[in-house]
């Protein structure tokens, strides 16, 4: 019970601290190295298992996941790339590929579900053969496709093709009925249709045309800037000593009378009162979802690098083709995060549901169930984190890193599902972070080329890595060696 509760605060003392400096380290990584570092200040060095079912396989994990998970997302993204992004009608192709995309998404999770959820907490599945697990799996799959056909696309098709402002979420509901509606009228509003995922992002003819244009008006602007200083001078040389004395007494006038702004007239209420609290509270509640991410992205930093010159090496597909794949997006972040909650907060609970079994049966084995609510736990921890600090870590792995688009999103997302999906079945404890970072430079890599990665942000990133089990194990091992080694009552010096 000690050694895992050591294990837990090193954890959550590093990955606060890590998640604040903008590190997108491992949770998994974090319990282990805790682990480590509570066997070793126990029983010493000989007590791990160094080899490659053990400590091994996280070092080799730094290489082997982001690469998996990077081929995976590369081939989606060349599969988009070259089947939708460059046709000569990118959004007619896109259409098409929606109700593939659907079923290939749900079927991966409803594979993680029969295989890893529904199989430990239903005797029936247990005893299902190979047939039953491929009917439900292509069962759903096939009807989420027929949905998005039924729903989606004529959604799309009137919204993209027809030029339909007037249509607004609720409207997919109609589904075909969409498609009897009568002829669009004029856009007087102004509204715009979609919005514009590449805006703020220059090209890299953008970009060549503003520097020439730089180059061409800088001579015009510093002979404007001196022959404005001059006249400036001339100006100021020729005033009179009575217009300067009014001037002077003018400033005394304006130094002496004294300004009531309504900030002195309102002293500022004291911090118990009411409102005050209630501001207080709601501003510190809202911090973490209130905050623009895509803006800190865009501040500079020793990490980020020229991000201008980095996104401009990356291709502008057709804005109206990256629409519809936001929706897809939606659906494989869900996914995402449907195997994030299988993999890492499993890991995450681990040490938990350990210290309860063994406080309420008072024996130790090598496996113990974890209860529901410790679980429930967890995932209402995770959420928390999310709300809070959340911000933090997406800033870092968002256009710091590549140039996103929903396009390429859909594809970093999905490559590392089907990634923690594979480990999850295989049940290794793998990273769900390494995942998505592996997956990210895998789509920027053949988006663009060596340079539309932010090699400095990826540097960042694996050092953190490194340093996950050294410091977690440092932190958790002087805990258990000072608690162990404490003077307690009834022993001797």
């Amino acid at each position: 019970m000690l050694g895992m509760a050591c294990a837990l605060v090193s954890s959550s003392l590093y990955l606060t601290l890590a998640t604040r400096l903008g590190l997108p380290v491992s949770t998994t990584h974090s319990i282990i190295g805790g682990v480590i570092g509570v066997g070793i200040a126990a029983i010493g060095g000989d007590g791990v298992n160094w080899g490659w079912n053990g400590v091994s396989q996280v070092f080799a994990a730094w290489i082997i996941v982001p690469g998996i998970a990077g081929c995976f997302a590369a081939i989606l993204f060349l599969i988009t790339k070259y089947s939708v992004m460059k046709r000569k009608d990118p959004v007619r192709a896109a259409l098409i590929s929606i109700p593939f995309y659907f079923g290939l998404t749900t079927g991966l999770l409803t594979m993680l579900i029969v295989w890893k959820g529904a199989a430990s907490a239903s005797e029936a599945v247990k005893t299902w053969g190979p047939g039953e697990y491929v009917g439900v799996i292509f069962g759903i799959a096939i009807g989420c496709a027929l949905l998005s056909v039924i729903f989606l696309i004529p959604f799309l098709y009137r919204k993209l093709v027809l030029n339909d402002w007037q249509l607004h979420w609720w409207h997919i509901l109609q589904g075909p009925l969409l498609l009897r509606r009568g002829e669009v009228p004029p856009n007087t509003s102004g509204r715009e249709i979609i919005q514009n995922y590449y805006k703020g992002h220059k090209t890299r003819a953008e970009l060549d045309a503003e520097g020439s244009d730089t180059v061409r008006t800088v001579p015009s602007d510093v002979e404007s800037n001196s022959n404005e200083d001059a006249n400036e001078k001339h100006d100021i040389s020729s005033i009179s000593p009575a217009s300067s004395d009014i001037g002077s007494s003018t400033r005394n006038e304006i130094t002496t009378t004294p300004v009531h702004t309504n900030e002195d007239d309102a002293p500022s209420k004291p911090w118990y009162d009411p409102p005050t609290l209630l501001a207080t509270a709601k501003r510190l509640f809202f911090h973490g979802v209130t905050v623009d991410v895509v803006a800190e992205q865009k501040k500079s930093s020793i990490l980020t690098g020229d991000l201008e010159a980095m996104h401009a090496r990356a291709t502008h597909y057709d804005n109206k083709a990256e629409h519809t794949y936001s929706f897809l997006q939606v659906l494989t972040a869900a996914t995402a995060s449907f195997a994030h909650g299988a993999n890492d907060v499993s890991n995450a609970v681990g040490p938990l549901a350990a210290i309860y079994f063994i406080w309420h049966t008072g024996s130790i084995n090598s496996k113990s169930p974890v209860p529901v609510w410790i679980l429930c736990y967890g995932a209402g921890a995770l959420v928390i984190g999310l709300w809070t600090y959340g911000y933090n870590i997406m800033r870092n792995l968002g256009n710091r890193l590549t140039l996103h688009s929903p396009s390429r999103g859909f594809c970093m997302e999905l490559g590392s599902a089907i990634t923690v999906i594979m480990a999850t079945r295989l049940a290794l404890p793998v990273s769900t972070t390494q995942c998505i970072v592996g997956a990210t430079v895998g789509v920027g890599l053949v988006n663009g080329d060596v340079k539309s990665i932010n090699w400095r942000m990826v540097g960042w990133i694996y050092m953190g890595w490194i340093i996950t089990l050294p410091i977690t194990g440092i932190i958790s091992g002087c805990l258990m060696g000072v608690i162990l080694n404490a003077p307690r009552w009834g022993m001797g010096v």
